[in-house]
């Protein structure tokens, strides 16, 4: 496990709902959004990740230009994607943009590159789902070439190639910290450690140990590949109240509502209440109260080895005022008790310790 774990913030953004039950409009989300941020800037949250989609239930199409309004109002908060489908989006005007985030931000923007669970971007922006993998996988390439910010000779089947050619601006300081977002294909850890890029496991459902072989199988490549080791994080949902009852009643009909209406899409049947209560109590929700959620999130560091842990917070019609109680528990509560147990745990197994000078 990582010294420095960081504990972040995701959210896609979701059309949230008034108290009677309308939703909000677009862009009253995306402001909203950028005061949630603003309000885990000042409880000391690590980053905050803003999905990109492009249909009507999620308001963040354009991640980069709220992460640049969020810039101008917060002053330490890393600011990222989660994700950027890469696969319908030019890697070239990705860079810049997330340069330029850099750039207004003093430093503080990354991204996750993947290909997205979701598909509208694909016809909205002119590309054959036929090529799934292999836009990724090209884009992915000539991204990778960038981050090197050296002056780019590259060719590939899907675009035209380049010479010699630079790409600006330039990051002022360092690289830009770039992850690969993955889902649970081994083809993608494998992927992300060719490629030496950090780690994002999406792990939305089931309980979080399963994904330990990946863990290993991404460890190993590195190894093989002769690669340094690279941070790991997980991006999974959850909700803080405070208490565990009332964190899963209030949860519980805007989780079930934003679950089956993606359901619906993928063929999946309806959420059922034991289901949700079963992903709360042993799975990937991260539901409860802050000493709960604390508990479940330093359990997971644990078992996966994680240099990140991000809470998605938002979840379908779920109001903003709720979401900003959440963030201030998560703040406030969950991430002390996380580094708590963690120390504590590291105290425990090194006892010698106490006796060196």
């Amino acid at each position: 496990m990582a010294t420095e774990l960081e504990l972040g913030l995701d959210t896609f953004g979701d059309v949230t709902a008034r108290a009677d039950g309308t939703p909000l409009s677009h862009a009253q989300v995306i402001r909203n959004v950028i005061d949630e941020a603003v309000l885990a800037d000042s409880l000391g949250i690590d980053f905050i990740g803003l999905g990109e989609h492009h249909r009507a239930d999620f308001a963040v199409s354009s991640p980069e230009v709220v992460l640049a309004a969020i810039a101008a109002r917060t002053k330490r908060i890393r600011l990222g994607s989660a994700v950027t489908v890469l696969s319908s989006d030019d890697p070239i005007r990705v860079f810049q943009r997330f340069a330029t985030l850099d750039a207004v931000s003093n430093g503080r923007a990354e991204v996750i590159l993947g290909r997205g669970s979701f598909t509208e971007s694909f016809p909205l922006f002119g590309f054959e789902l036929d090529q799934y993998e292999k836009l990724f996988e090209e884009k992915l390439d000539l991204f990778a070439a960038l981050i090197g910010q050296q002056a780019v000779t590259w060719r590939g089947t899907l675009r035209p190639p380049l010479h010699n050619q630079r790409v600006f601006p330039p990051i002022e300081t360092g690289t830009l910290k770039t992850w690969i977002g993955v889902g649970g294909s081994p083809e993608s850890v494998v992927r992300a450690a060719r490629y030496g890029l950090p780690l994002m496991l999406a792990i939305i459902g089931g309980e979080p140990d399963r994904f330990v072989p990946y863990v290993d199988l991404y460890h190993r490549a590195l190894d093989q590949l002769g690669k340094p080791v690279l941070p790991i994080g997980v991006h999974s949902p959850g909700y803080v109240a405070g208490s565990d009852e009332q964190a899963r009643e209030e949860l519980w009909p805007d989780y079930k509502k934003m679950r089956d209406r993606i359901g619906a899409e993928r063929g999946w049947p309806p959420m059922q209440r034991a289901e949700f209560d079963r992903e709360a109590a042993t799975g990937s929700l991260y539901v409860g109260s802050p000493e709960t959620v604390a508990r479940k999130i330093a359990s997971t560091v644990r078992a996966l080895g994680l240099a990140r842990f991000d809470l998605k917070y938002s979840a379908g019609g779920l109001s903003h005022e709720k979401l900003m109680r959440s963030i201030d528990l998560y703040g406030s509560k969950v991430i002390p008790l996380v580094r708590k147990l963690l120390a504590e745990e590291t105290h425990d197994s090194n006892p010698v310790s106490e006796s060196l000078p």
